[in-house]
């Protein structure tokens, strides 16, 4: 079995005091030790960055983007390692890693293209109603920044935080998730031999309480972005709020697809497999709340049904898997907790609800559920996992009444023949982004974050870059 450093500091990689054992979610077995770090490891990399970041900070966007492009194409040169690795430690099928390796590479090439812009755009004059001042605008980056991400997008996330924090002229202490954090390590060598100056970047493995906590209380922090579960996400900011440090987080959803009477059957089927089971549920934009127009609805419980149970669920590396397991045991048992207890609650079961079985890891069949209370844990829960929940509605009206009706408003689908009637259910949504009739694509170029309680700002996009600026104004007298 690998033992692996988990801290990489001012360009060098060390062994931490705090074991961290990685697990091969398809057979439960030890993958590697990861010897991640503490508190101690946290107060190094936050010093180490902050030393660094009087020189990055002055760096032109040229400069950054270039590094930038170069890490893009580190990326390209290993990505089958990534998708070989993403797939062992997260038990994705090999097709979803592979997407997840290309939306790295997209990322860092979409931040590589505005970091070289900012240099023109620096210092652009703002009109005052005097002519007796004059006034230009700058951005710049907000320091030292600490990026926490999860396990159910390894890379993905950090790439979404990383490529942007270093286009802004950021300096980052990385922390990955304890589950998942082979690919990202392998991601941090590709960055290590990209040319970037001691210090700029640093990485430290370990749980949430060892190094998650004192990176968010460190005060050389200058700014938290966190992607997990909303209990966390509370912690996070509660901790910000000592050194009063900006704070963005994407938390939960709670996700729903409406299928409206215009709709194309075969269409809705597809769209609501892919949304409630692709990385077997396991997304905060999984619409796991399907919303069907009366006059489908028989005909969509026959066919999710079928469609659902027809889902190859097996070996990550098997050609023909079209769902892995889920990542950890924690997460397996949590699940079949909450359709055991979705099934006492008087929902009705159409399919799956089981573990694979003969299987040795942490696989459960794709689960639909049928006539789900409004007040049931299965309807206004995050599951995360490969649990669907169909609901028949009598109107447009009630529909997005109960798609509206969540704590949550990351996303939302519509699958609709008619335009005018989808785009008009679309701008009723509250949801940070709607796609009608497609499936979840999601462009670097366009903003990902939700309403209420699903976001705290948006990332991705020129969104994404402002996340991790300063707005100066300097005002002179002429």
């Amino acid at each position: 079995m690998l033992n692996l450093p988990g801290i990489y500091i001012e360009g060098a990689w060390h062994h931490g005091a705090q074991p961290l054992t990685v697990i091969n979610p398809s057979t439960g077995q030890s993958l590697a030790e990861v010897a991640g770090g503490d508190g101690d490891a946290v107060a190094c990399a936050a010093t180490a960055a902050q030393a660094a970041f009087a020189g990055w900070s002055r760096t032109t966007g040229a400069h950054r983007g270039e590094l930038l492009h170069r890490i893009a194409r580190g990326v390209e040169a290993r990505r089958e390692r990534l998708i070989e690795l993403q797939s062992r430690n997260n038990g994705k099928p090999l097709a979803e890693s592979a997407m997840d390796v290309d939306d790295v590479v997209a990322t860092f090439e979409y931040y590589a293209g505005l970091a070289q812009a900012l240099d023109r755009q620096q210092d652009q004059p703002l009109a005052l109603p005097s002519e007796d001042f004059s006034a230009r605008l700058r951005r710049e980056p907000c320091g030292v920044v600490g990026l926490i991400v999860p396990w159910n997008f390894p890379m993905v996330t950090t790439a979404w935080k990383l490529a942007p924090a270093l286009a802004a002229g950021c300096c980052v202490v990385l922390k990955p998730s304890e589950v998942t954090p082979l690919a990202e390590l392998e991601l941090a060598r590709i960055i290590a031999d990209c040319g970037l100056p001691d210090g700029v970047f640093n990485l430290v493995c370990g749980t949430g309480l060892a190094v998650g906590a004192p990176l968010t209380s460190d005060p050389r922090i200058a700014k938290v972005s966190f992607t997990g579960s909303n209990a966390v996400g509370v912690q996070v900011m509660q901790r910000a709020a000592e050194t009063v440090k900006g704070v963005s987080l994407e938390l939960g959803g709670k996700s729903s697809l409406l299928v409206l009477e215009s709709a194309e059957l075969e269409l809705a089927l597809e769209l609501a497999c892919a949304g409630g089971f692709f990385n077997a549920g396991q997304m905060c934009s999984a619409t796991s709340r399907v919303l069907v127009a009366d006059s489908l609805y028989d005909a969509f419980v026959d066919g999710v049904k079928a469609r659902a149970a027809a889902i190859r669920v097996g070996d990550p590396f098997a050609g023909d898997s079209d769902m892995g397991p889920l990542v950890n045991q924690a997460q397996y048992q949590r699940v079949l907790g909450h359709i055991e207890r979705g099934m006492h609650s008087g929902a009705r079961l159409l399919c799956g609800g089981k573990p694979l079985e003969h299987a040795a890891g942490y696989f459960i069949e794709p689960t639909v559920f049928a006539e789900v209370p409004l007040d049931s844990a299965l309807w206004r829960e995050e599951i995360f996992g490969p649990v669907l929940c169909v609901r028949r509605v009598a109107s447009e009206a009630e529909a997005v009444a109960l798609a509206n009706d969540s704590e949550f408003g990351l996303v939302a689908s519509v699958v609709g023949a008619d335009p005018a009637a989808a785009e008009r259910v679309a701008d009723q949504l509250q949801a940070g982004l709607v796609w009608i009739n497609a499936p979840q694509v999601i462009f670097p170029q366009a903003a990902w974050g939700g309403y209420k309680q699903s976001s705290l700002g948006r990332e991705l996009g020129p969104w994404g870059l402002a996340a991790f600026q300063e707005v100066k104004h300097v005002v002179r007298a002429v």
